[in-house]
């Protein structure tokens, strides 16, 4: 008989129980993962840059404080991995892009701060679409990263380096941001669980702004158990960010909802917009088995209207590039970040304002890629005298009425379920000539972002696929609930996720 396999159970909860008994080292687990990252990445490239030296010597100390009988945190000697556009105080943080390809941040996010309060030992930072701005991770300077299920196809985006990492077990938990469905589409096309949280549940303290008011970082896990423990470490006040929320995090993990009594309890909302031709037809399949697996659960299936849901790219694709060109007009080359070469006419004499007007432009459009201009030059336009109302403004009552909807749905249900994509991934390259088409794949996604509500995706089953190698791809199904709602999102995620 072979010896058992002793990473076997590569979930945090796993992992973390195994330490604290002593029948792992934190060590031996960073080891074991620092090993599948090397055999793995140099065909996924889900990892930027990986610390293998530093994620050792911070395992040996774990196991130090273990030998003395101090419990390190929830997370003990669990490997974790950061999204590129996190900082750390280590490392680089490149955010994906060629204008801070060499930077290194002075300070640490507070979510990354707190997983290694929690005992966690970060790996590596992973790869993104350059500044969060995409959905296949092709827009990143430095290349695609590539599905652990079809290495041909996307891992979606833009988180989609931390959906990678956890879906080919390097890691069992990965932080990623989700502005309008970056830690939720990735998570769906990798068949692992992804939570956006309420905005405000998380700090955004070192997190590189895309869209302030509808980024949240969030985990991507193996299990709703390990999301709910990443999500417990990470959420709660931080007075280093004014659009935290006060309100105590509560303790995701060990008070949640029975599950059991969540799903008899639940009134499961199913927009009838939800219902419509351009789901994938194994999408549409999966969706539909979901609702059934609720029902058989004994979820009370409640039929609701959002009839503003087909708005909400329109609004989406307003209001972010809006908040992207503020927030990007930073990188100007000047006191951080790539600057351009002197030009022969900086040389021939022109004037200082002109001379400093050239810098910044040769320096941002050497260093910005063209869907993070693109996005620049539409939130610009729309922001510009004469187009803010009949654009940015009117996105944002679009945004309101959105957000009416959702209220006024959850007087009738406790959830609402969504496909989390229209379809599985795609070719790597198949859309990238036809930015419209790759943003119609946020139609279900978006609307969390704009009305600030959590929503979670799961694993709902697989498409068949001749051409993966598996024959199969898979799917998710999204459940959102109401702000501050993420206990009983997590609760009811765990409930059915044996069924699906």
């Amino acid at each position: 008989m072979p010896a058992a396999d002793p990473f076997q159970n590569w979930t945090a909860t796993g992992l973390r129980a195994a330490i604290l008994s002593k029948q792992l080292s934190a060590e031996d687990v960073t080891l074991e993962s620092l090993r599948r990252i090397d055999a793995l990445n140099p065909q996924l490239h889900a990892f930027l840059e990986v610390f293998h030296d530093r994620a050792i010597v911070r395992a040996k100390l774990l196991d130090a404080r273990i030998a003395r009988g101090e419990n390190p945190g929830p997370l003990a000697g669990v490997p974790v991995a950061i999204k590129d556009n996190i900082c750390l105080d280590f490392g680089k943080t490149t955010c994906a892009s060629r204008i801070l390809e060499h930077y290194e941040s002075p300070f640490m996010a507070t979510a990354a701060q707190r997983l290694l309060d929690a005992g966690a030992v970060i790996v590596g930072k992973t790869n993104l679409d350059e500044f969060a701005m995409g959905s296949t991770t092709e827009n990143s300077a430095f290349g695609p990263s590539r599905n652990p299920w079809d290495p041909s196809r996307t891992p979606g985006g833009s988180s989609g380096g931390s959906a990678a990492a956890v879906a080919a077990g390097m890691v069992p938990i990965a932080l990623g941001s989700d502005t309008g469905g970056s830690v939720r589409q990735p998570a769906a096309f990798c068949g692992v669980v992804g939570l956006k949280p309420t905005y405000g549940r998380v700090s955004r303290w070192g997190l590189v702004a895309f869209a302030s008011s509808l980024d949240q970082i969030g985990p991507i896990a193996t299990t709703a158990a390990d999301a709910a423990l990443a999500l417990e470490v990470i959420a709660g006040p931080d007075p280093l960010d004014s659009t935290c929320s006060p309100r105590p995090a509560p303790r995701f993990n060990r008070d949640a909802p029975d599950a059991t009594s969540a799903i008899k309890d639940l009134r499961l909302g199913v927009p009838r917009e939800a219902r419509n031709d351009q789901n994938h037809p194994a999408m549409a399949a999966a969706f539909e088995r979901a609702i059934e697996a609720f029902a058989k659960l004994g979820a009370t299936i409640v039929d609701i209207e959002l009839p503003r849901l087909g708005l909400g790219v329109a609004a989406y694709y307003i209001v972010a590039p809006a908040e992207a060109s503020s927030n990007l007009a930073r990188f100007d080359g000047i006191r951080y970040g790539r600057r351009a070469a002197p030009s022969p006419a900086q040389d021939s004499g022109l004037k200082s304002q002109d001379a400093l007007f050239d810098l910044y432009a040769r320096s941002r459009a050497e260093g910005f890629g063209p869907e993070v201009q693109r996005r620049i030059m539409l939130g610009t336009y729309a922001l510009s005298s004469g187009y803010y109302d009949a654009y940015y403004l009117t996105a944002l009552k679009v945004r309101r009425l959105i957000k009416d909807d959702l209220d006024r749905a959850f007087t009738k249900c406790d959830a609402i379920i969504t496909p989390s994509t229209i379809g599985p991934a795609f070719k790597l390259g198949e859309k990238s000539g036809d930015p419209l088409s790759l943003y119609v794949e946020d139609l279900y996604t978006v609307t969390a972002n704009l009305a600030g509500i959590p929503a979670i995706s799961i694993p709902a089953g697989f498409a068949d696929e001749p051409s993966a190698p598996s024959g199969k791809l898979p799917v998710g199904v999204q459940l959102m609930g109401p702000a501050y709602g993420e206990a009983a999102l997590l609760a009811i995620s765990a409930a059915v996720s044996t069924a699906l």
